[in-house]
């Protein structure tokens, strides 16, 4: 058992540092780092809604099938999201959301990636109890399935006001819940599967409506013809890159 903890630990540790990612961004001129933030939050948008639906919504449907009680989960998770917006919005914001200050969008994609984090870990957790190579293969497929995802949020902190190392911090945050994840899942061993089903649809809920709630309305913001085809181009190059790494499930 002591061997599970030590290749679980070591394996979320890696998987969490992924969020670092933004550190490449620090040698680029802010002004220059600004007019194409726009396009982070394009490649997030669709990232997210592929993420969803390409991974893990199937999870859902393959492990319990498409019951009511699964769509009541999600519909469920979606309201419970609209709520903590709003909740966001009265006590959190002194300062009206405009174009240029757009910073409600960071804190619920904060949310969001947390609680995804958080699922990463418990089926890191989950892979290694029942295996060193599943284990192994479930942290190269979560690294593979981080790496575009990390880069979008990162865009997304950026374009809600954070300043770069503050984004970078705050990602880093984020991400340390996926260790608190494959704490949680070794403690609850066995029991780690009942769990899941009942968070999953939570993450699920949590990216469609940060995607088509917060970051698509934000896009329409964008109005000139040369930037809306490139914003389609990043939306398309997300839900791509996320088709592609369901070949590593």
């Amino acid at each position: 058992m002591a061997q599970i903890w030590l290749y679980s630990l070591s394996s979320v540790i890696v998987v969490s540092l992924v969020s670092l990612i933004g550190v490449l961004t620090l040698s680029i001129n802010l002004d220059k780092l600004k007019r194409i933030l726009i396009f982070f939050v394009s490649f997030s948008a669709g990232s997210l809604l592929a993420g969803a639906f390409f991974h893990l919504l199937p999870e859902m449907v393959e492990e319990k099938g498409f019951t009511a009680q699964v769509s009541f989960l999600l519909i469920a998770g979606i309201f419970i999201f609209f709520l903590l917006e709003k909740f966001i919005h009265w006590r959190h914001c002194h300062e009206p959301t405009s174009e240029n200050h757009p910073h409600h969008l960071g804190k619920m994609n904060l949310i969001g990636d947390g609680l995804h984090n958080f699922i990463d870990g418990l089926i890191i957790a989950a892979s290694y109890l029942i295996s060193l190579p599943l284990g192994l293969a479930a942290t190269l497929a979560i690294i593979f399935h981080e790496i575009p995802q990390e880069i979008g949020d990162f865009g997304v902190l950026l374009h809600s006001g954070f300043s770069k190392k503050k984004a970078i911090v705050y990602n880093l945050l984020s991400a340390s819940l996926a260790v608190l994840g494959v704490v949680i899942g070794l403690l609850l061993g066995g029991a780690i599967e009942s769990l899941t089903f009942y968070v999953l649809p939570l993450a699920a809920a949590s990216f469609i409506y940060i995607a088509t709630a917060d970051l698509i309305p934000e896009l329409h913001k964008t109005t000139k013809m040369s930037k809306s085809v490139i914003q389609l181009i990043s939306f398309i190059i997300g839900v791509y890159l996320m088709y592609l790494l369901t070949l590593f499930d």
